[in-house]
């Protein structure tokens, strides 16, 4: 299993929809969630049982290094899928933010979910929410076939996830 990157953050959960728990840890459970996707089809995490995901969270469309973390999910999708896995990418972005910015990238395959609203809401259900910037960490996340976690990483926000090290995990 990967070594999750220490969080600061507190369990501070109180029942509200926008208040953050502390961030996922390997073996949890995986919290379940559904999203609109940029074609506005809804995405439910618990519906790809048997399959692993990939949950790509990046802060904001239309930025470079989101943009080269979407287009490394689709240009490497047949290799992931390969290793049982569904790639996705997850923001705070709206569907027609999503659609427009998919269509000015040529992302046909990859879902980019909408986190929109509430605000974050999936983001800080696994404690990614950069409250002070609004946005998630930069972040992978992986779901094996059982609905638990079994890779976690915290990118800088400023770099690109590298695809390679994804792919290389899924083949162990």
């Amino acid at each position: 299993m990967q070594n999750l990157i220490p969080s600061k953050r507190q369990n501070t959960n109180t029942g509200d929809p926008l208040t953050q728990p502390g961030m996922v840890q390997l073996g949890d459970t995986a919290r379940n969630f559904s999203l609109k996707d940029q074609n506005d089809k809804t995405f439910d995490l618990y519906e790809q049982a048997g399959k692993r995901v990939l949950l790509s969270f990046h802060p904001l469309a239309w930025t470079e290094y989101c943009a080269a973390q979407m287009k490394s999910l689709e240009e490497n999708r047949n290799k992931l899928l390969a290793g049982n896995c569904v790639p996705v990418g997850i923001s705070v972005d709206s569907v027609p933010c999503k659609k427009a910015w998919a269509k000015s990238l040529s992302l046909v395959n990859t879902p980019l979910l909408c986190d929109f609203w509430p605000h974050g809401a999936i983001a800080r259900k696994y404690g990614l929410f950069r409250d002070e910037n609004g946005f998630s960490e930069r972040a992978n996340v992986i779901v094996d076939e059982k609905q638990k976690v079994i890779f976690v990483k915290i990118y800088p926000v400023h770099s690109v996830p590298d695809i390679q090290e994804i792919i290389a995990f899924l083949q162990k």
